[in-house]
C-alpha cells in the first residue's frame, strides 16, 4: 500500500526564516565591522539591531526545518496508525 508523502508548509517557511537570518545578520555584521559615517546612522545604531533580529531569525528558522524535516514528518504519521 503506498502512502503519500506531503512536505509540511512548515518546513518551508522554517527555510526562508533562515535564509533571510543569514541575510539579516551578514549585513548587520558587515555594518558593525564597516560602520557608516556618522551622519548616515540610525539612531540607536550601538545596539546593532540587525545583529539581533538575525540571530533570532537563524534561531527560529533551525527549529522550523529540523523539526519539521520531511523524514521527520513520516516517522511521526507512521507511529500515528
Amino acid at each position: 500500500m503506498e502512502s503519500e508523502h506531503q512536505i509540511p508548509i512548515w518546513f518551508f517557511i522554517g527555510c526562508i526564516l533562515l535564509i533571510y537570518g543569514i541575510i539579516v545578520m551578514a549585513t548587520g555584521v558587515y555594518l558593525w565591522v564597516a560602520p557608516p559615517p556618522e551622519e548616515a546612522r540610525v539612531k540607536l545604531y550601538e545596539y546593532h539591531a540587525d545583529v539581533w533580529w538575525g540571530a533570532v531569525l537563524i534561531l527560529f528558522g533551525g527549529l522550523y526545518c529540523v523539526r519539521f524535516w520531511p523524514s521527520n514528518v513520516s516517522k511521526r504519521q507512521s507511529f500515528r496508525r
